[in-house]
């Protein structure tokens, strides 16, 4: 059976958070009222820890400002780490998701994960 696709009214979140959520994983970083509704709905907490994890990676070292761009097809995922200037500094591909078919963009900026439209 095929994935749903990814339909989210993010609109909502625009120009802000009300919350600055905490992960048990990684308490040096928090997320917003947007990312908490993407993990929701999409049942995929797993998304913040693993954006989570990388920040200990090599090539995000000295990175203050990330955009992450999520793309899901046919079960399959790949995110695409930039630096905000479109230089490509990462990729990582996942070869299994139930995350729904569709895209999803998120910052990340002064140890925060937010949607570009809660900037």
């Amino acid at each position: 059976m095929g994935q749903t696709k990814l339909n989210l009214d993010l609109d909502q979140f625009i120009g802000g958070t009300s919350t600055w959520w905490r992960n048990p994983i990684h308490r040096n970083y928090s997320y917003t009222d947007g990312v908490k509704y993407i993990a929701e709905q999409t049942e995929s907490y797993w998304l913040i820890n693993h954006i989570f994890s990388w920040q200990y990676a090599k090539e995000l070292q000295n990175q203050a400002f990330q955009v992450w761009k999520w793309k899901a097809e046919d079960n399959k995922g790949t995110f695409i780490i930039e630096d905000g200037n479109r230089n490509v500094l990462a990729k990582d591909e996942l070869e299994y998701t139930s995350f729904p078919d569709g895209e999803v963009t998120l910052w990340f900026t002064d140890n925060v994960l937010l949607l570009p439209c809660e900037y």
